[in-house]
């Protein structure tokens, strides 16, 4: 362990139940993208925020940018990009599949209280360029470790988190005014649930179902 002895402490021992609820947090996490309204509570989201900041990143980087989005022009802005790439989308399929398309619920950004935009810093000075030289995506990779963090936490605690990609990333970043360094990562929607599936709501309206794992497993 880097740091010496100082810094060793006792393996932490985790039971079979909680290996088994670990499993069932992974299987019961969902996009979720029908919310309800009412707020989270006091301190909540700060707490899932901390825990998120404990993702690992290339060479400790930790290049996530994190807004929270609260200003109502703001979000009327990041709506409106929503609907109007949702519509140029909904134009790329034909016939029952474009009908399907349009009837899919693809955001809850009118509902969700909490809304996150969630950037990567292209050149942060931390981490001091390490494993990234070759592979400079690999900010970005990170961003998403944290944004996965964030999602297992928020449903341990009951907490739904949509991820809207149907959005002009040029324009949620001018919206937000941002650093021009920082890249969109994310766009989130955080808030409890309207209801619960253990499937996925793509599976149930029948768009597309999860394959095996064999289908994407190789040797070499």
């Amino acid at each position: 362990m880097a740091g010496g002895a100082d810094s060793e402490v006792a393996k932490p021992e985790f039971s079979r139940q909680f290996q088994e609820d670990f499993e069932t947090l992974l299987k019961w996490r969902r996009d979720v993208r029908r919310f309800r309204t009412d707020p989270l509570p006091t301190g909540s989201l700060e707490h899932l925020l901390h825990l998120a900041d404990l993702a690992p990143s290339v060479g400790n980087s930790q290049p996530w940018r994190i807004v929270i989005v609260e200003d109502p022009d703001s979000r009327a802005q990041v709506t409106a990009s929503f609907e109007a790439e949702n519509e140029q989308a909904a134009k790329h399929y034909e016939n029952d599949k474009a009908q399907m398309y349009r009837q899919l619920k693809l955001a809850g950004l009118k509902e969700a209280p909490v809304h996150l935009a969630i950037f990567s810093d292209d050149d942060p000075e931390q981490g001091h360029g390490l494993g990234r030289a070759t592979m400079h995506e690999t900010l970005a990779y990170s961003t998403v470790s944290m944004i996965h963090t964030f999602w297992l936490a928020a449903r341990a605690e009951g907490i739904g988190v949509g991820w809207v990609s149907i959005l002009d990333p040029e324009k949620v970043t001018d919206a937000l005014q941002v650093d021009a360094s920082w890249r969109l990562v994310a766009y989130l929607c955080v808030g409890f649930p309207e209801e619960e599936h253990m499937d996925p709501e793509l599976e149930r309206t029948r768009w597309q179902a999860r394959s095996p794992l064999e289908t994407r497993l190789f040797r070499r």
